[in-house]
């Protein structure tokens, strides 16, 4: 029995690398935008979830106290997928004629040229729906995974600053390649990298998003990684200078050569969610976290100036300036058109949608002469999910971000571990910085930036319930233990 169990443990263990590697090298094949790359990208998570399944029936992986805690997540994401499996099943002709009016009229069109269908499926092109589907899992997989390896403090440490350093390996190679103003073909596609920073990406945008993402881990490192400050700005300060003399500089290097990247993308929306994630950032530093947030402040008002400091004379934010100067209204108007006129195929398919990733094939019937161009993204997240996946999509996914953000924002109230706290901060600002991104792009519809925003969502049920000593799942109802929560004050 203990053999199976140190075999269990082994597994485990290995399962946590191997799922650390899978995650930062999912950039690297352009996003794992291709349909090679998510394929394997979906395979290496389905197959660590498996093998994670095997050690805990041997005993030797535990169930952690946020893996449980965070069933409404899970529930959600059940009904998501379940709301994208409905979609692909052929239906009664009768019953798509009820739940989706148009889809049945669409589908009817066929009946000319093939004859008459005794079935339908609810989504217009039901291949495209079935590759969304297994994405789904794929996405709660990572999800789930984080919640399972990720079982005590040093794992989240580990996991948070690899995270950090694979990104500015990716950052330093975008760099770089932006300096020399190469313009390369790389696994088929053909990047301008003297028109911006993209590294590994085939759209800066996107690029950017990854580094928003990886901003806020490490500005959650940088804030909470040392000893609390106790409210004193004088020790505040000087534990600021304790941190900027010691090894704790790698990190702000790292994080200064991420903002410098970002800067570099030259993309609006990404340095403008940026910026918002500071000021949510900055908030949470001042709001509820007494013992720490001068010191919180302290080090995020750094971040600010100085990092913005480095950027602007190594890659001239003055070009982003210039460049959001010379934003006109008109342009406005060509990055919203699409979206804009997409929200036609929500209210035509208000429900269930027109089916998990059938944007591209909905979309040209609402399309007017002024969009000369093919677009299979809707260029705003919202509405891709609500014409694809309908209202009820749409909901479920916004119960899972809420769900994620509300316990990583109670961590900031009840929680005195630091890494627990850098937790929270970095699932609130990443979560943050995305959403706001995805109002003008489609960053969740990359594979690989949509697997690290589940990570970020799963920080913040490590941030609320891990127990810092690794200790497995109590009762419901325990919270975590070793003395970690804070007590809250009465109400007045």
């Amino acid at each position: 029995m203990a053999t199976r169990r140190g075999i269990g443990r082994a597994i485990d263990k290995g399962i946590f690398w191997a799922f650390l590697a899978v995650v930062v090298a999912s950039p690297v094949p352009l996003g794992s935008n291709r349909a090679w790359a998510w394929s394997l990208l979906e395979c290496g998570i389905f197959a660590l979830v498996a093998a994670w399944l095997l050690a805990w029936t041997a005993g030797g992986a535990r169930m952690p106290q946020p893996l449980v805690r965070a069933w409404p997540v899970f529930a959600a994401l059940a009904l998501w997928i379940a709301d994208t499996a409905i979609t692909v099943v052929p239906l009664p002709r009768e019953w798509v004629a009820t739940l989706s009016p148009v889809a049945a009229a669409m589908h009817g069109l066929a009946d000319a040229a093939g004859g008459p269908q005794a079935s339908f499926t609810l989504s217009l092109e039901p291949h495209a729906s079935r590759i969304a589907l297994i994405k789904s899992l794929a996405y709660s997989g990572a999800f789930f995974l984080t919640l399972a390896v990720v079982s005590n403090r040093s794992r989240f440490l580990v996991f948070a600053k690899v995270l950090v350093f694979a990104a500015t390996l990716h950052a330093l190679y975008a760099l770089g390649m932006h300096a020399s103003g190469t313009t390369q073909t790389y696994l088929g596609t053909v990047l301008v990298h003297r028109a911006a920073a993209m590294g590994f990406y085939a759209n800066q945008n996107h690029f950017a998003g990854m580094l928003e993402m990886s901003i806020a881990v490490a500005i959650g490192l940088a804030s909470y990684g040392g000893r609390g400050t106790g409210g004193s700005l004088r020790r505040a300060i000087v534990e600021l200078a304790r941190q900027v003399f010691t090894a704790r500089m790698i990190l702000r290097l790292a994080l200064c050569v991420l903002v410098v990247a970002l800067a570099a993308t030259h993309s609006r929306m990404g340095n403008t969610a940026f910026l918002i994630s500071l000021l949510v950032g900055i908030a949470i530093a001042v709001g509820p976290s007494r013992e720490f947030r001068k010191g919180i402040a302290i080090l995020v008002v750094s971040v600010v100036l100085l990092d913005l400091l480095v950027a602007g004379s190594l890659v001239g934010t003055e070009k982003l300036a210039q460049r959001l100067e010379a934003t006109t209204v008109q342009d406005v108007e060509d990055r919203g058109a699409v979206a804009r006129l997409s929200l036609g195929i929500v209210r035509d398919y208000p429900l269930f949608g027109s089916g998990a990733g059938t944007f591209y094939v909905a979309f040209p019937r609402y399309r007017t002469d002024a969009i000369a161009n093919f677009f299979d993204h809707a260029h705003n997240d919202y509405v891709q999910f609500a014409a694809e996946s309908g209202l009820v999509g749409l909901g479920l996914l916004a119960a899972v971000v809420l769900a994620s953000l509300r316990s990583a924002y109670l961590a900031q109230l009840v929680r005195r571990d630091p890494a627990m706290k850098s937790a929270s901060l970095a699932c609130i600002m990443g979560v943050a910085a995305l959403l706001v991104h995805s109002w003008a792009d489609f960053n969740l519809q990359i594979p690989a930036n949509a697997v690290l925003f589940m990570v970020l969502l799963a920080f913040g049920w490590i941030a609320r319930f891990l127990d810092p000593s690794g200790a497995h799942a109590g009762p419901p109802g325990a919270g975590p233990q070793g003395g970690d929560v804070a007590k809250m004050p009465a109400r007045q």
